[in-house]
């Protein structure tokens, strides 16, 4: 009976003591768990702060460079003509539009009144604004209207 009891009390031992170690462990990773992943969230945000930083310093030297060019007169005079249309004395100033782009109207240029409808004059109107507000509404009412080509015919 010794021997049975032996064999027994070994298993119960080797039981026992894998479950207190598999408590141990399972508290052991319910502790650490949260402790690391906090740890690992924080990195990676760093690591992303980081980034945002080096794209800031990045775009800081870009507008510093912009912020710089200003300073040369031959920049400025540069950019005076490019966006400003701005011709130093004693130049002429051409303005090309390409004729691919522009079509020019195939219209007699004896005949004032054109397919475009009529039109109000522009610039220098002695006419309070609401006038011409009155004006533009009364010409758009009386515009042509083209009648479509392709529209079918209604059926009753």
């Amino acid at each position: 009976m010794a021997a049975e009891s032996r064999p027994v009390r070994l298993a119960r031992v080797l039981s026992v003591r894998a479950i207190v170690l598999g408590v141990v462990l399972l508290a052991g990773f319910t502790l650490l768990f949260p402790t690391v992943r906090a740890y690992l969230g924080q990195r990676a945000e760093l690591d992303a702060l980081a980034t945002q930083v080096a794209q800031a310093e990045a775009d800081e030297q870009s507008l510093q460079r912009d912020l710089d060019r200003w300073e040369d007169p031959a920049y400025v005079a540069a950019q005076a003509r490019e966006r400003l249309s701005y011709v130093l004395p004693g130049e002429t100033a051409y303005r090309v539009i390409d004729p691919e782009v522009v079509v020019e109207p195939e219209e007699d240029p004896a005949d004032p009144t054109s397919e475009a409808g009529p039109t109000l004059p522009v610039g220098g109107a002695v006419n309070p604004w609401y006038t011409t507000v009155w004006e533009s509404l009364e010409v758009a009412g009386t515009a042509p209207v083209p009648a479509p080509e392709d529209a079918p015919e209604a059926t009753p």
